[in-house]
């Protein structure tokens, strides 16, 4: 799109550029009883064609502009990446109260999604809200998970590595119950998480 838009600009002010004389000879051998064409039109004529290059040069950057803001680039991706590992990196979660602390990490759904997200939220203004890709890959655990995170249109990938631990326990009172029956406890997990450029 922006290729042509620069190209039709180009013969447009090449149009503007040619003299009356030559359209006037030209006219003459193809219709020589056509009426002679006034100097103030050709002005008028060559107005309007430089007007029309102007705009087809701004849609061409337009364009430019969009296919940029639509794909991701290496320093994009690479800033994102190094943000979301230093934001999760010691983040925690608590899990369910009739966890014992042994239930296995979703790292296959909810927490793949998560990273993808998070790596969204630290792109910046002029990368895209979409095109992320975390996919396990390597063996996978209960506790532990490797991703080969990828971008439409940047062309590195990395390698994030990351690790849960049941870290503690942490006892809440679930409103409306009496006594003993009122107290919760929920396993708390922490995620160790770490990237590195290349693949995995």
């Amino acid at each position: 799109m922006a290729t042509t838009s620069f190209i039709l600009s180009a013969v447009l002010v090449a149009m503007a550029c040619v003299k009356a004389s030559r359209v006037r000879a030209w006219r003459t051998s193809i219709n020589p009883s056509a009426p002679e064409v006034t100097d103030s039109s050709f002005v008028v004529a060559r107005i309007l064609l430089l007007v029309m290059a102007v705009l087809g040069v701004y849609t061409g950057f337009h364009s430019l502009a969009v296919a940029d803001n639509g794909s991701w680039s290496d320093a994009e991706l690479t800033s994102a990446v190094k943000g979301a590992t230093r934001d999760l990196n010691g983040s925690f979660e608590y899990g369910d109260p009739y966890d014992d602390g042994t239930a296995p990490a979703d790292f296959d759904g909810e927490y793949a999604t998560k990273l993808e997200d998070e790596i969204i939220e630290h792109g910046g203004g002029d990368a895209p809200q979409y095109g992320v890709d975390a996919s396990l890959t390597g063996p996978t655990t209960a506790t532990e998970a490797t991703y080969r995170i990828t971008a439409g249109g940047a062309a590195k990938a990395f390698c994030m590595h990351v690790t849960r631990a049941h870290t503690d326990d942490v006892e809440s009172v679930a409103p409306g119950l009496p006594g003993d029956a009122a107290k919760v406890t929920m396993p708390e997990y922490t995620y160790a998480v770490s990237s590195r450029a290349g693949e995995c």
